[in-house]
Parts: structure tokens; sequence; C-alpha cells
């Protein structure tokens, strides 16, 4: 069943379902989506441009976010965290009147109760580690270990500082097993990077 959908496209900018994203808002129309999430469901879809460009198309698949804490500045920015619900697949862009877009979208059903097997977990580990290692991350492993596997594979989706179409791959991953297999191979191409240089290597 479709669902209608007030969406934030900001590059860059994902968020899995049980994980938070804390967010700035200052551009009216963003601030306008907020205040209407807030008189309405509190819920903001994100979801990243295929470009930066104004009014640029969408990428499929995107997250709903319940807007979990919020501070309202004195000038009418806004401070939030969105707590992750549900991935969505986009329909179709609707014609609307209001200054921010609106999709009609279906939620997608994930599966939380999937795990990895423990290979999968120890080769993930073993190239975070090497990954942490080669780009100056301090990390605490003890943390990590304790973490369930979803929460330390979508969490580092998350934040891993991979471009936009990586992130996005993530994203639009099926399975949890098929999110780690992508990550690590994320994780070996762009621990390739030279540390001198702003663009990744293939040598």
């Amino acid at each position: 069943m479709a669902t209608r959908l007030s969406i934030f496209p900001l590059p860059g900018a994902i968020l899995f379902p049980g994980l938070h994203l804390p967010l700035h808002i200052f551009e009216p129309r963003y601030r306008a989506l907020v205040g209407d999430a807030l008189a309405r469901d509190r819920r903001i879809a994100m979801i990243q441009p295929q470009t930066a460009a104004e009014g640029a198309p969408l990428y499929d698949v995107g997250c709903v976010g319940k807007i979990d804490e919020v501070e309202a500045l004195d000038d009418g920015r806004y401070n939030i965290v969105l707590a992750g619900e549900a991935r969505f697949r986009v329909r179709r862009e609707l014609d609307v009147t209001t200054p921010f877009r609106q999709v009609e979208a279906d939620l997608l059903a994930d599966d939380g109760s999937e795990t990895l097997a423990s290979v999968e977990r120890a080769g993930f580990e073993q190239e975070a580690r090497a990954f942490a290692e080669a780009q100056g991350y301090l990390v605490d492993w003890d943390s990590v270990a304790r973490l369930d596997d979803r929460t330390l594979i979508d969490g580092v989706s998350q934040i891993a500082p991979f471009d936009p179409a990586a992130k996005q791959a993530l994203l639009e991953a099926e399975t949890l097993s098929q999110r780690c297999e992508l990550l690590i191979q994320l994780m070996h191409f762009f621990g390739r990077s030279d540390p001198d240089e702003e663009r990744v290597t293939l040598q």
C-alpha cells in the first residue's frame, strides 16, 4: 500500500532503520517541512538526490525517520534528531504546492532478526580494523564487539566516509549479508586511496 511522504533530499545523508541522524535545519523550505511534520506525525523521509542540482531526480530508496528530539531556535531554525523507522521505495513524485517535495512510496519490510554467519562477522571486523588503522581512526573495539550484527553493519554504513553513490548502494542492499559484503568491498577500495591525493586510486 502506497503512502505519501514529505522528503528531505540531502546529498550524502543516509538514515537506516533503528539508527539516529542529527540534522541542523536552516533553509526556509525545510523549516516548513519540520513544522509540518511536528504538526502531523513527526515523520520526515530522508532520500538522496542523484545530483546536487535544484530539483534533481531522486534515488529510488530512502528511509523514513521520526523526529525523536527537537530544539526550536529563536530565529526559526531547528536542531532535530531523526530515528530511522523503515526504508521506502519511491513510486512517483507528487505535484504539490508545499515548499518541500513529496512522494508516493511503498514502505519496505526488512527482516530485523537477520544475523551474520560467524565467518562473515569476523571477516567484517578484520577489514574494519585495517580500514580504521589506514584512515587514522581511533575505535573502541571492545564496544564494537558487543554490538549486534545489524547495529554494527548499518551503523558503519551510515557514518562511513564513502561517496553518496556508495552509501546509496549500501542502503539499497536487500539483506544484511549483502550489505556486509558490499561494506567490506568499499572499505577495501576506499582504504587504498592515496592519503596525499583527494581522489581514490584503483591501482
